[in-house]
């Protein structure tokens, strides 16, 4: 009866409703059909001549509309419908109408709904006394009350509530608009605004007001944070934020635009102070990527500020030395070429920018080829190119620290070729043989007596690498993998008397412990004979759990000297001498999110040189992570006193919608704090309040330690997505 009753319907519905359809569609034959109208209910019936009842479960879908209601009446002389409710309305998947009774036009585009209300994004609720609605675009409710909040059956007021004598929602913009606003929270009136415009939750990019924030600061004093979102188009936008304290006035900005080939992104702020060494203090930082010519990626990445401790003080940024960079790279199968020039400033107190290389240049190619005639290798031919300028004219030789510091500038060269092959030897052993040789030229200018004015080196290489993977493995036991390693390599030519400015900081860990060379650039090689040798264990249980050890050592047939007799290899390094000291690395992995990673340098006598450590934890529930670093005394590397920190990072969902948070760094040799911060967050479906405090306890002639509160509120539903039903309250709660 239900499908008899909607066929029967149907035709009479196309047959009262659009009589002149087909009349139209033959005058003109410019005018498209109209969609076709389906209604589905229990019952059908005609009341005269001019009215179709339907009744029982009705259902009705036009053009992406789908309307369900308890009864529907067709007044043909009127041409409306009229609905009996319950109604519920759905409106191509964005938003979903309910009202109790109401008047329609038979497109289901204008009409009056009693009682309605409009549900938007599965949380934003709209209730109305009345909704009258127009075009198919304009939603206008008198008597409104709006919240993103569960509302439950109790007759208990949501959390917040914006009250409204009217709100018109254009779809078609998707945007709310309200008049004679009131922002309530517990039914308590807050404020009022004569009006107010809010996107509403489907519109992803709109001109207004972000979540503000309060802020007080112990060197800023107390303020407010309120940024403005202007869109500018489709693709760029500009944030305005306005930073008012009681010792400061701050304009902060940020721009966006991406284009058809790439992206740039732009921020800075000024500021009117008197906290550094002039009143105007400010910065600018970009960055953009975009693809030219073809497969080419043109990067760029500016950095500058005009007071040295401005990001402190304002907790911008913690970095103490700013690079800006212009850089164009295309990677491919078989190639490689790069190019990039880059300027460094110093925010270090004792660093003096003139005598430091701030200005950098660096050049790549690499080409790989695998002829016939090679047995089956493979050749790369490599070009290196680098310079380094310092803006100091001086001559003389000196620490950076010191008026007399050298000016001295420095560029060299690198022509590289090698051959590469790998084999399979009888019983699983992987053999590697690398051979090639590399020409290094360098030009020093203002060197003085220090080096050479200029240099060229010719370095041929042998490598010979043996690597034997074992594998134990049994069904349903774990699988262990071990693998003993050793290389045998020996490197021609001497560092010629050139400045080291480059490989004055060398890491020794599993990344080059199998390398023909530790020094981080080719202005100096590990030359003669050396042999590497390690081993690495790895064991897979089905339980998820994962274990790693890795150990490994140089031995060299002669010790690295500079051409002053000193090691070219400071102590910390642990590379220093013929014979390294022991790395070890080791990692463990649970199934539950535990990782454990640690790594050493270990002398002759089992001394730590250098050691690091990391632990995280993380499920639903919490996150956790502490980091260990020691680094022993060493006046080469400018380390005057042991380093042996401390670092913990945590949060915890102490409930449903209470999570807190924890910071700490510690300094273990001099027994002091570096930075610590504590937040607490309150989350739910229709609210997030975030207070933070955090407090920076390190101190210079130029930077005073500081305490920092922030207490930032957002309404989520209109400023941040709910994606997270974890957080949404119960009515039985």
């Amino acid at each position: 009866m239900r499908g008899a009753a909607a066929i029967c319907l149907l035709v009479l519905v196309m047959a009262l409703a659009r009589p002149g359809a087909a009349t139209a569609q033959a005058g003109t034959g410019t005018d498209a059909p109209p969609p076709p109208a389906v209604l589905v209910a229990d019952d059908v019936y005609m009341e005269g001549n001019e009215r179709l009842v339907a009744t029982g479960n009705v259902e009705a879908l036009y053009d992406g509309t789908r309307l369900q209601a308890e009864g529907i009446i067709y007044d043909r002389a009127e041409d409306k419908l009229i609905l009996s409710g319950p109604i519920v309305i759905h409106e191509g998947g964005e938003s979903v109408i309910l009202a109790s009774s109401g008047e329609m036009d038979k497109d289901l585009r204008a009409g009056i709904l009693r009682g309605a209300r409009i549900v938007m994004g599965d949380h934003v609720q709209l209730a109305a006394q009345e909704l009258n609605r127009s075009a198919g675009r304009y939603n206008q409710l008198v008597k409104v009350s709006v919240t993103s909040c569960r509302v439950c059956e109790t007759g208990r007021p949501p959390l917040w509530q914006i009250r409204a004598r009217r709100v018109i929602h254009d779809q078609e913009e998707k945007q709310l608009y309200f008049e004679d606003a009131q922002f309530r929270v517990m039914d308590t009136p807050i404020f009022y605004l004569p009006r107010l415009r809010l996107p509403d939750p489907s519109l992803e990019r709109s001109t207004g007001f972000l979540v503000p924030s309060l802020y007080n600061s112990s060197l800023l004093g107390t303020g407010l944070r309120v940024p403005y979102f202007i869109r500018i188009g489709d693709h760029k936008d500009l944030t305005v934020t306005p930073f008012i304290t009681s010792k400061s006035s701050t304009l902060e900005l940020r721009y966006r635009q991406a284009f058809r080939n790439g992206r740039i992104e732009f921020e800075g702020a000024i500021s009117d102070d008197n906290l550094g060494s002039r009143s105007r203090r400010g910065y600018i930082f970009g960055e953009g990527e975009f693809t030219v010519l073809g497969d080419y990626t043109l990067r760029f990445d500016i950095e500058t500020v005009n007071d040295d401790t401005y990001l402190l003080d304002y907790s911008y940024y913690e970095k103490d030395r700013l690079d800006s960079e212009l850089e164009i790279e295309r990677a491919k199968r078989d190639s490689y070429v790069r190019g990039a020039i880059t300027y460094f400033h110093s925010l270090r107190v004792g660093e003096q920018n003139s005598t430091l290389p701030t200005l950098v240049t660096n050049a790549e190619w690499e080409r790989r080829i695998h002829p016939n005639w090679a047995g089956g290798g493979e050749i790369r031919l490599g070009m290196l190119a680098h310079s380094h300028i310092r803006s100091s004219g001086l001559i003389s030789d000196g620490p950076d620290i010191d008026v007399w510091a050298d000016g001295r500038d420095v560029g060299r060269m690198t022509v590289s070729a090698d051959w590469l092959r790998n084999w399979t030897l009888p019983g699983g052993v992987l053999a590697h043989v690398r051979t090639g040789v590399a020409i290094d030229h360098f030009e020093i200018r203002q060197a003085g007596l220090t080096s050479l004015s200029e240099a060229t080196e010719v370095s041929p290489t042998v490598e010979l690498e043996l690597r034997w993977p074992l594998l134990n493995a049994g069904n349903g036991r774990a699988t262990h993998v071990v693998e003993p390693i050793v290389q045998f390599s020996w490197v021609g030519g001497s560092n010629p008397f050139i400045p080291n400015d480059e490989s004055t900081r060398i890491e020794f860990d599993e990344g080059n412990l199998f390398s023909t060379s530790r020094f981080t650039a080719p202005d100096r090689r590990e030359r003669g004979m050396i042999a590497a040798y390690g081993v690495s264990w790895t064991r897979f249980d089905p339980t998820g759990l994962q274990t790693s050890l890795a150990m490994g050592q140089l031995v060299r047939d002669e010790i690295q000297l500079e051409t002053n007799g000193l090691d070219s290899f400071t102590s910390s390094s642990g590379l220093n001498g013929k014979v390294s000291d022991v790395l070890v690395a080791g990692q463990v992995k649970t199934g539950n999110g535990l990782v454990l990673t640690a790594r050493g340098l270990f002398d002759d006598t089992f001394n730590t040189t250098k050691a690091e450590a990391r632990a995280s934890w993380q499920n639903s529930l919490a996150s956790l992570s502490a980091t260990y670093i020691w680094l022993g005394r060493d006046l080469a590397e400018s380390r005057a006193t042991t380093i042996s920190e401390w670092a913990f990072d945590a949060s915890y969902r102490l409930s449903r919608h209470w999570t807190g948070s924890a910071n700490w760094r510690y300094d273990v040799a001099s027994d002091d704090s570096v930075r610590a911060g504590l937040g607490v967050t309150y989350t739910n479906e229709c609210v997030e309040v975030r207070l933070a405090a955090s407090r920076r306890f390190t101190s210079s002639t130029i930077l005073a330690p500081s305490t920092d509160i922030s207490l930032t509120v957002g309404l989520r539903g209109f400023t941040t997505k709910t994606s997270d039903k974890s957080y949404v309250r119960s009515c039985n709660n």
